[in-house]
């Protein structure tokens, strides 16, 4: 195995588009873009702290490493766990790497080799890899690619060895994913093995090897994987292709369906497909299906799929609160894709509903301390619930799971948050999400700035230029959508901001210029299309990007959470205040709310009257809502986002 590595260079992003790719924006380099202080660095430093080594512990208990060395043949008995084991050592392989990659540590680089070499000792002489099946299968191959998740492994592997090589040098894992893509080149595609995985992830995979290697081979065959589905392969072998996204070919939908999981990570390959080859036609039909996810399927937190059953999307405006699946790992999936969205456009909104997914859908998967996840997210938990299985929230956050895929997911896109910043572009840096830190580019001769910030607590953002260049340049900030009011000044001047645009100021700039943006962040209260039946009549209360819950420990004993009701007018009132001493550090929400009439003895259905629909008691009282991200991180107990009106 090679080990040379090379700690001190700069580290390539996840997603890197190749020089010929047609994208608007290429992602500044992992090192050249740096997350420093506040709300993020605190959470990057329990994920590297924590989750990462607590991870590395996991593999070894829960018997994946093992199931490496049985197959392998240096060590014996039955593989343990899902089909998909593999995957989960993959995932903590790349963020290990990302976060070696961010600030270099030898304990985590030795754990980088020592796992690549069980990984490694496993592979057959001809390429195939996956260790589970290698041993319970004995032998036999691809015989039910739609369950057995053989290529999602190798997608998976794929990007833990372009991490490797991009954030320490190393290139062993590479030879590894190198001799595997190659055996499903030669093995799989137009003339060969007419056959796709029912789980995708392998496109993305594929995409990345090619941007690593220069192999064109890889972006042909993750290409014939995009076109091949919709075409009854699924079908074939007596499964339900929507479950499998296998029901329409990618270029015709118009809509996500089936496990959102899935969905989302075919879809992400997808624009990396259309990125590398400038597929117009294929990007467009990946901007309509955004479009639909956004405008139908998607929770106010920016979570996706309702349904338990199966994990799937649902229907549209399937969306209710209580029985919200919005599982982690596709809130990280729906990032991905977003993010590649972004990258092919340049176009606020998909920054937008990366920064709402990022808060609101993926940070309420792993708690303050950095190492207990939750698997599913949902948007309620009832007064008296208890746990039906172990994903269920009722169980509060738990260190790891039976199917692991959430826990190493949430610590890669964490490892590699800071890749998700800022762009670079012909003309000139685009910051996208705001975090205490500094930008780096090399346009107009070598370019920089620093950030600083309290965001999102509060909504002033400061860039100061450190590197000037040596020409006139465009330095572009987004303004949220959510954003109405903002203002901003560049060397003390006003410049024009509109919400949901990115602020544009292109000048030859100096050392010392500060383009000062303020968002200002009032409650605000939204409420759902009526077509989201569970919701009708309730609204949420948003601050900033953070959306917030109401949550048991802030409500008087005797006001269950399930019988605040509020009023619109009242909560537009509703004072700020920063609680250092709560939860890590909150703004939390001075609530009026009033207590539901009756609703403790009344019947379960009653007649209807003419006023709203849900009454209520007595005058509004305060109490403390918390951002949604936060909650289950004291003792569990009742929680809602969406509050009816009385």
């Amino acid at each position: 195995m090679t080990t040379t590595t090379s700690a001190g260079r700069t580290a390539v992003a996840p997603a890197a588009p190749s020089p010929g790719a047609a994208v608007a924006l290429r992602p500044v380099p992992l090192g050249a873009a740096r997350i420093a202080g506040g709300f993020w660095a605190e959470r990057q430093e329990a994920n590297r702290r924590q989750a990462i080594r607590t991870g590395y512990e996991k593999l070894e208990t829960a018997g994946n490493l093992q199931n490496f060395r049985i197959a392998a043949g240096t060590a014996t008995g039955e593989p343990r766990g899902p089909i998909f084991m593999d995957s989960d050592v993959y995932k903590w392989l790349e963020a290990a790497a990302w976060e070696y990659a961010r600030e270099p540590d030898e304990e985590v680089l030795g754990w980088i080799r020592a796992v690549t070499e069980v990984v490694a000792a496993a592979q057959a002489d001809d390429g195939y890899l996956d260790s589970v099946q290698q041993v319970r299968g004995q032998g036999a191959r691809y015989t039910d690619l739609p369950w057995s998740h053989e290529h999602y492994c190798a997608g998976h592997l794929f990007q833990a060895a372009v991490a490797t090589s991009r954030g320490t040098g190393d290139t062993g894992l590479l030879d590894v994913a190198v001799k595997l893509a190659d055996h499903l080149v030669a093995t799989f595609g137009e003339g060969r093995t007419v056959d796709v995985d029912g789980h995708p992830v392998v496109e993305m995979g594929l995409v990345e090897l090619y941007r690593e290697t220069g192999t064109q081979a890889y972006l042909d065959l993750a290409r014939w994987f995009v076109d091949a589905r919709g075409h009854g392969i699924v079908e074939g072998h007596g499964k339900a292709p929507t479950y499998f996204s296998d029901r329409v070919p990618v270029r015709e939908q118009t809509t996500v369906e089936g496990h959102s999981v899935r969905a989302v990570y075919l879809t992400a390959g997808a624009a990396d497909v259309a990125a590398e080859t400038g597929d117009a036609e294929l990007l467009a039909a990946l901007t309509t299906q955004w479009e639909g996810m956004l405008a139908t399927k998607t929770y106010v937190t920016g979570g996706i799929g309702a349904r338990w059953d199966m994990e799937q999307f649902g229907d549209h405006h399937e969306l209710g609160p209580d029985r919200a699946y919005a599982e982690t790992c596709a809130a990280i999936g729906s990032v991905q894709w977003t993010w590649r969205m972004l990258l092919a456009t340049g176009e606020a909104r998909y920054a937008d509903l990366v920064e709402r997914t990022l808060y609101n859908a993926f940070l309420p998967g792993v708690s303050l301390a950095g190492a207990e996840y939750f698997y599913v997210n949902a948007l309620q938990l009832r007064h008296g619930a208890h746990p039906d299985e172990e994903r269920s929230v009722a169980n509060g956050r738990r260190p790891w799971f039976d199917c692991a895929c959430c826990p190493p997911n949430i610590m890669r896109t964490l490892a590699s948050l800071d890749a998700y910043l800022a762009t670079s572009s012909g003309a000139g840096v685009q910051l996208h999400q705001f975090a205490t830190g500094t930008v780096r580019a090399d346009v107009a001769g070598g370019v920089g700035f620093d950030v600083t910030t309290d965001y999102p607590w509060d909504g002033t953002v400061r860039l100061e230029v450190t590197a000037p260049g040596t020409q006139e340049w465009e330095l572009a900030v987004r303004v949220p959508a959510w954003a109405e009011g903002a203002t901003a000044t560049v060397a003390g001047s006003p410049v024009p901001v509109s919400a949901g645009e990115y602020l544009r100021v292109a000048r030859r700039w100096a050392a010392g210029d500060v383009l000062e943006l303020v968002l200002p962040m009032p409650v605000r209260v939204v409420e759902a299309d009526p077509r989201v039946d569970a919701v009708r009549g309730a609204v949420v209360v948003e601050r900033g990007p953070l959306v917030y819950c109401v949550e048991q420990p802030d409500l008087p004993a005797d006001l269950p959470a399930d019988d605040v009701r509020v009023r619109v007018a009242e909560l537009r009132t509703a004072a700020a205040e920063h609680r250092p001493d709560l939860l890590g550090g909150v703004t939390v929400l001075r609530l009026p709310v009033r207590r539901a009439a009756g609703a403790a003895t009344g019947p379960l259905y009653r007649p209807a009257g003419d006023e709203p629909p849900v009454a209520s008691t007595g005058a509004a009282e305060p109490v403390d809502a918390v951002p949604y991200y936060a909650w289950a991180n004291r003792e569990l107990g009742a929680m809602r986002v969406w509050l009816p009106r009385a």
